[in-house]
């Protein structure tokens, strides 16, 4: 549909998956897909029952290649600035979801798809995955927010090293750059992100939530500033549900049950 697809975790109910669903374009980020993709995102993020989601790809060949340049070959300047608005909704749409969202990596992820997988919390690699912001090598700029994620992920230096050779570089020295959360065997990449996913959706949804605001705001920051972010999350979830539930539940030696945020 549209080049891309949402399902629900049959072993866990509060787990999704956005699947890039193109595989016969490499999972290129066409208008339509991008369209679709930040529909997805938006009725993800406004499901309280969803409390992890796992990013992942249709085929065995790429995450996805980024734009659709031979869609793009065919626009007017006019043309490619109207396509902009929609592909920012599109990268901010993973990028701001509010629950944790792990990418799952095999074959190439470059350009867009590159920086699809930096807006996510964690990137889970398989041995063949293939990562690069190609940009420069074809007359553009990471636009979908990679020059800024590389940056914080991996620091000045390694960032300016991927951005502006436009290189490619493997799943193992993704890993050593630190790029790469979890490398795993060929063919695993789902798996693992989708049992990471399952072990985040058991805490509290409140406490997770805020707990990745804080992550995203006070990266950057001052220590004291970012203490203060630190502060706010634990203010948001200390008086909530999910404080009186975890603790009953602890005393009672049970499991807590959770309810969905609102």
């Amino acid at each position: 549909m549209d080049g891309v697809t949402l399902k629900r975790d049959k072993q866990n109910e509060h787990v999704a998956e956005i699947v890039l669903d193109r595989p016969e374009a490499l999972n290129a980020l066409s208008t339509a897909m991008a369209r679709r993709l930040a529909a997805v995102c938006a009725e993800v993020a406004a499901d309280g029952s969803i409390r992890a989601v796992v990013l992942s790809a249709a085929g065995d060949k790429a995450f996805c290649v980024g734009a659709d340049l031979k869609e793009r070959n065919a626009m007017t300047d006019d043309q490619i600035l109207a396509q902009r608005p929609v592909f920012r909704a599109a990268f901010g749409g993973v990028l701001n979801l509010p629950q944790p969202v792990i990418a799952a990596v095999r074959g190439y992820a470059l350009g867009g798809g590159c920086e699809f997988a930096l807006s996510c919390d964690m990137i889970v690699a398989d041995e063949t995955a293939v990562f690069g912001l190609t940009e420069v090598t074809v007359g553009l700029v990471p636009g979908g927010g990679g020059t800024q994620l590389a940056l914080r992920k991996l620091g000045t230096g390694r960032a300016a090293d991927l951005v502006l050779t436009g290189r490619r570089v493997s799943a193992d020295e993704a890993a050593e750059l630190g790029l790469v959360d979890r490398r795993v065997p060929r063919g695993e990449a789902r798996t693992e992100a989708l049992a990471i996913a399952s072990l985040i959706a058991q805490n509290s949804p409140i406490a997770v939530r805020a707990a990745k605001r804080a992550l995203r705001l006070g990266g950057g920051l001052p220590l004291d500033a970012g203490l203060d972010v630190e502060e706010n999350a634990w203010r948001t979830v200390a008086f909530s549900p999910d404080r009186r539930e975890g603790i009953a539940a602890f005393n009672d030696k049970r499991k807590p049950n959770w309810p969905d945020p609102a």
